[in-house]
């Protein structure tokens, strides 16, 4: 017996690495997330930074907050109140359409390769912006767009005579669907995978209708992944600006080309008022991420 203890203790003593080398080893489980966070550190905290200090600072790098006062502009508050209402506008259209085609594929009974495809489709939508989207709309809805000349010919509509226009505050928000609606089927189509069959038939046996299951269990139990959702696309919208410059230019006075305009702009050029402006925006879109951030938590106890 005593003999075999110290067989084992031997053996441990032998295979068991010092000290010393436990602990000058190298935390190599970390060089994975390396790049992630250096590209995050150079190419959004720093930047970040360097706009909130710049907002607070006059050409002479002294600390003022004229720039954050100057925000009350009419001309801003303008562009402020368009952005949200676009941002709004899309946000609201890209959701409950997007809502009723994940739920089209998730729980109504279509063919698995429906339900691949779309998801599909919908991550490469999804990130379809900038001038390639603009030009798709253009030459779509123009005045001499595809489907502008179509209507006109076939039914005899012409929509720019009804008040429509590519490039008016309806036009730009039509743009933002295209890409609105993709991400939300991505990002809420977890959330209707979470609602458990067992619910179904639970409500069932205890004898309420449709309607009554979906007004007791599925709303609120996808309310939350919904509000959620709806927060990020409306902060997805309000940061874009390579489709609404491509598409409307300088006919929409919307925050981002007004961002634009005074950095890099040949007239209106004042960078540190352009810097408040986007402080005014990473508030804004900072907000909309922690109500996304807080939704989204509630949302998971339910998908677990």
């Amino acid at each position: 017996m005593t003999d075999l203890s110290l067989s084992s203790h031997d053996t441990a003593g032998k295979t068991a690495p010092p000290a010393e080398a436990r602990a000058l080893r190298l935390p190599t489980q970390w060089l994975g997330v390396a790049p992630f966070f250096i590209f995050a550190i150079m190419f959004l905290i720093l930047p970040t930074l360097y706009l909130m200090l710049g907002a607070f600072q006059n050409d002479a790098g002294e600390f003022t907050l004229e720039n954050i006062v100057a925000l009350a502009q009419p001309s801003i508050v303008a562009a402020y109140w368009i952005s949200i209402k676009v941002s709004l506008a899309s946000a609201l259209i890209g959701a409950f359409a997007g809502l009723a085609i994940a739920i089209a594929i998730v729980r109504g009974g279509l063919p698995d390769w429906i339900r691949s495809a779309t998801l599909t489709f919908s991550g490469v939508a999804s990130n379809f912006a900038g001038v390639p989207l603009a030009f798709a709309f253009l030459a779509t809805l123009g005045r001499l767009g595809l489907a502008t000349v179509i209507l006109n010919i076939v039914f005899g509509l012409n929509i720019y005579a009804h008040g429509f226009n590519i490039l008016s505050f309806w036009g730009l928000t039509l743009t933002y669907v295209y890409f609105q609606i993709p991400l939300m089927v991505v990002i809420i189509t977890p959330a209707i995978d979470g609602l458990k069959k067992e619910w179904g038939e639970a409500a069932a046996t205890l004898g309420a209708t449709t309607a009554q299951y979906w007004r007791i269990v599925v709303i609120p139990v996808i309310w939350p992944s919904f509000l959620g959702t709806v927060i990020l696309l409306f902060a997805n919208a309000f940061g874009a600006i390579a489709t609404a410059y491509a598409l409307t230019g300088s006919s929409l006075n919307i925050v981002p080309i007004l961002l634009y305009a005074q950095i890099r702009g040949d007239v209106l050029h004042n960078a540190h008022l352009g810097y408040a402006i986007a402080f005014g925006m990473i508030v804004i879109t900072g907000l909309a991420n922690v109500f996304y951030i807080w939704f989204r938590t509630r949302s998971e106890r339910w998908l677990k």
